[in-house]
This record gives C-alpha cells, structure tokens and sequence, in this order.
C-alpha cells in the first residue's frame, strides 16, 4: 500500500502515518518540519520518504507526488491533513492575515495536495482521496470564524470533488473529527466531550476510509451532536452559543 499525508509531524497525520506504516505501507510524509519526519523516517527504515514543504506551496507538492511517484507508483489513499487553528475575531484588523493563513492551508492546501496525483489515479481507475474536516464546519463558532469556514469550505469543496471524480473509481471520503488529542487541541480553554487519542481517532479514520464513506464523523458520538446543532433555530443556536469560551486569538 502506498500512503500520502500532509500534516504527517504531528497529531493526526503523525498518528495516521504510524497506523500506516506499522501495517506494511510505504508513506510519503509531508510536513512543514522536517526534523520531525526525519524522526518518523528513521523509526521506519526504508518506508518513509520525506518531504519538508508548506502546503500553500503549490510547485513545491507537485515535485514531492512526482518524485514519490516515481519511487513508489500511483498512491492507493492521498490525505489532505494539514491544518492550522487560529482563534479570531472579524474587528481586529490585524486577524485579516490570519483568516488568510487559515483559508489558504486548510482548502486550498486540500486542492493543491490532490492535484498532482488525479490524472494518474484516474488512469488506474482506483484509490482514495481523504480530507480532514472536522465538526467545527457543521456550525459557526465564536472566535473561530476562519477556522469554521475553512472547515466549511472544505467539506463543500470534497463533496464537489467527489462529483468530478465519480465513475473514475477513486473514492473521495471526508473525514469530520471532533475533539482529538493533539497540539492544536490542547490550548483548548473549554471541555472537549468524547476526547480521542490520537491513535485511536487515527485507527478509526482509517477505516472510514478504507470503506470509502462519502462523509464520516469520528467518534460516532460527535455526528448526534452535529445533527442536533445542525438542527437547531438560529435564535437558539445564537443564546446558547454565543458566550461559549473561545480559542484564543494568536499570532504567526
């Protein structure tokens, strides 16, 4: 099996690459810090090749899924994990880089990962093409207006995608976590119900994917409480939300 992950440094792509790698497949790990791939890469001798870019950089993954191809062959899953969270706030100025930086990563990061690699999984007919979502893009959040749309656009973006690639035989699967534990997670100043761990939100997504789910949430428990926010009267969803504790803004 051959494996593509961006984000593959830490929290879930570090986890999705170590589900992989510990069942046989050859990864190709892709990450801005490349100290920390070269770690995963000599954990695993021979199966990890690694590429230290940004995901906004478009020339950068084409010459990375170029050169793993050529390695490698055709990826079996692509996975677009990469992803930053942000807290902001629309009346500071000053956040308008950040909402940029957020948008840029987490979608068109998404886009720029998949499109080296669909003419030639389309010419062999099969695969899997992951993005990770999450349930943050089900509902607005306070304080976390870029990553909610960012998240929001995501899960459109897959589902036109998958409308594209239909009847290519890739499947197009996205992926909504809820609370997992990870770096990003773990400034979070407000309880987190049904908390993963890493590696059991990264089993449990790699199933999903295996069995080639149009959108899956991760735990089963969180998709009842999207539904049910999903669900709610704007009136209520706004008293009931709107004091809610927030990331905090940050910089860089």
């Amino acid at each position: 099996m051959r494996v593509v992950i961006t984000g593959a440094s830490s929290g879930i792509g570090l986890a999705l690459a170590r589900h992989y790698l510990l069942r046989g497949a050859m990864v190709a790990a892709i990450a801005r810090r490349g100290e920390l791939l070269q770690a995963l890469a000599a954990e695993f001798p021979d199966k990890v090749c690694c590429y230290a870019l940004d995901v906004r950089d478009a020339p950068a993954l084409r010459a990375a899924a170029d050169d793993f191809m050529a390695r490698a062959g055709v990826p079996d899953i692509v996975i677009a994990n990469a992803g930053v969270s942000i807290g902001t706030l629309t009346q500071y100025e000053d956040d308008n880089d950040v909402f940029q930086r957020v948008m840029d990563i987490n979608v068109l990061g998404a886009v720029k990962t998949f499109q080296p690699f669909l003419q030639r999984m389309r010419a062999v007919g099969r695969g899997r093409l992951a993005g990770i979502a999450s349930v943050a893009g089900f509902r607005g959040l306070s304080g976390a207006g870029a990553y909610s749309a960012s998240k929001a656009a995501l899960i459109s973006y897959m589902e036109s995608l998958r409308l594209e690639m239909r009847d290519s035989g890739v499947k197009v699967v996205t992926v909504c976590p809820g609370y997992i534990r990870t770096p990003m997670t773990d400034i979070n100043p407000y309880p987190m119900p049904f908390l993963l761990e890493a590696d059991d939100a990264a089993r449990r997504i790699a199933r999903v994917i295996r069995r080639g789910y149009s959108l899956a949430v991760v735990p089963w428990q969180m998709a009842l409480v999207g539904r049910l926010l999903k669900g709610l009267p704007n009136g209520l969803y706004d008293r009931l939300f709107a004091h809610a504790p927030r990331k905090p803004r940050a910089r860089g």
